[in-house]
């Protein structure tokens, strides 16, 4: 069956199906092979992307505006102060003269409402780059690393240790989809958002995938074939930090913690790493650690993305 994913938004992988992750996956896979062979894809050739960012970033400003440039189209920074945003003009009405400059908008904001008013008005593919919610592109990329790595994902234990924040979200939502069991670590009071886990639940039901939430991180890792793990107080949570940094303390990923795994568990971490909190050098720089491979892949991921909901094409 061939899945056409043409004018599609990009908010949350919850509205995705089973299949279309799949293609998006597969897509990712075949533009990573091209790239690497030097196979010209150029199939938004004179596309562009307006890119509105309200956080600073490296990881995605550089993937969407390099992946934009080699599917042929361009990628037009906007700084989130830059716009008449913040003098008052509306999401909605941003969303509606963009849709007359441009064919696709990606944004990375603070609240997730901003990209859904975002994608409610603009007549164009809206992207979530991050929000506070979701961070659909990093899963993609995620579970892209794990199939390379691990041949599958269906069946392997995925465990995420950690604050249950928009990266765990996205991870427990699309791990569960694809089959994979999904083990979410948190402190008491910092678990993932009740709709998420409940998602998850459903998900693992009709996938024959599982999803489990436990507060000891040792008995989460047991047997694990992917340990993940993300910042203790993400941006906005700087007055936080400190108070974090004590609760999450038994949840750091170190040494003795990755013991429990299974000996060729691979490591993750969405970037940038805080070293020495969430996670020690020796599991971030150890032959296990994926983080490397994890963050190319947001390119490819991303180009997938594009290609299909703003080119159309179909596989």
């Amino acid at each position: 069956m061939v899945v056409s994913l043409a004018g599609r938004d990009i908010l949350c992988l919850q509205d995705f199906t089973r299949e279309e992750l799949e293609t998006i996956l597969k897509t990712a896979e075949m533009m990573k092979i091209w790239n690497k062979i030097g196979k010209p894809h150029r199939v938004l050739e004179g596309k562009t992307l307006a890119m509105i960012f309200q956080k600073p970033s490296t990881r995605t400003r550089i993937s969407f505006e390099v992946g934009i440039y080699q599917l042929g189209g361009y990628g037009l920074y906007l700084n989130a102060q830059d716009l008449q945003l913040r003098r008052g003009e509306t999401i909605a009405d941003t969303a509606r003269v963009l849709s007359r400059y441009v064919d696709g908008i990606m944004a990375r904001v603070f609240d997730h409402q901003d990209v859904v008013d975002l994608a409610k008005y603009a007549s164009v593919p809206v992207i979530n780059g991050l929000s506070d919610f979701s961070h659909p592109c990093q899963a993609l990329a995620d579970y892209m690393t794990i199939k390379e790595k691990k041949g599958k994902i269906e069946g392997l234990k995925v465990v995420y240790v950690g604050d249950g924040n928009n990266v765990a979200h996205s991870l427990m939502i699309a791990g569960t989809k694809l089959g994979a069991n999904v083990v979410v670590a948190t402190p008491e009071g910092y678990e993932p958002d009740a709709k998420v886990i409940k998602w998850a639940e459903q998900n693992a039901a009709e996938s024959g995938g599982s999803f489990e939430l436990l507060h000891d991180p040792i008995q989460a890792v047991k047997d694990a074939d992917v340990i993940y793990t993300d910042v203790w107080a993400s941006m906005g949570q700087e007055a936080e930090a400190e108070q974090r940094r004590k609760i999450f303390a038994p949840f750091q990923v170190n040494k003795d913690l990755v013991k429990h795994a299974k000996p060729d568990y691979i490591f993750m971490h969405c970037l940038p790493a805080h070293r020495g909190e969430e996670v020690t050098d020796d599991v971030v720089d150890s032959p296990n650690s994926v983080v490397w491979d994890e963050a190319e892949n947001r390119l490819h991921a991303q180009k997938a993305a594009m290609a299909l909901i703003m080119g159309g094409i179909k596989f």
